[in-house]
């Protein structure tokens, strides 16, 4: 059964952690025009290893904030204590990154981000969905703050909607 993680006293060493997450991990919508959102995780189980730098969230895993919703199995938080920033993130199995009618599912995805550039890199039956519209390929590369997208093999299906009522299909 999942649950809302909490912190005892010996996880307050993870707190900037989770904070630097609310923060920065923005896969497209984490920080949205007008402020930063709350970041809520919940998963079955939370690993804080402070020598590797690394938070692990394992079970049922969930992660939202404003509109955009992460599940997935497994997620890692690989994080420097330096300067309090997520160096990358990654998601795995049963991954699903859902806001508003947008969807993309894969089997991994891993959330790059420096001064210059993020991206997140979708690999493992990489699908993107909006509405009836479909594309897949063998990678998807997603840079949230061009709003662009590169997909590698693709295969894109588009549905014909613009039917004017009383014509047949």
């Amino acid at each position: 059964m999942s649950r809302l993680f909490t912190i005892s006293s010996a996880g307050l060493i993870i707190l900037p952690v989770i904070l630097s997450l609310c923060c920065i991990a923005s896969a497209s919508a984490l920080i949205e025009k007008g402020g930063k959102k709350p970041v809520v995780i919940t998963s079955q189980t939370l690993t804080a290893d402070n020598k590797n730098h690394t938070a692990v969230f394992e079970g049922s895993v969930v992660a939202k904030t404003g509109d955009l919703v992460i599940y997935s199995d497994k997620m890692t938080v690989f994080y420097d204590n330096s300067d309090n920033k997520i160096k990358k993130i990654l998601a795995s199995g049963n991954v699903k990154v859902h806001n508003r009618e947008r969807a993309i599912f894969s089997d991994e995805a891993v959330y790059f981000s420096n001064d210059d550039m993020e991206k997140i890199i979708f690999r493992g039956n990489p699908r993107a969905v909006e509405g009836e519209n479909v594309i897949t390929g063998t990678r998807i590369i997603f840079y949230p703050k061009d709003d662009r997208a590169v997909v590698e093999g693709s295969r894109v299906i588009l549905q014909n909607t613009g039917r004017k009522k009383g014509e047949d299909k």
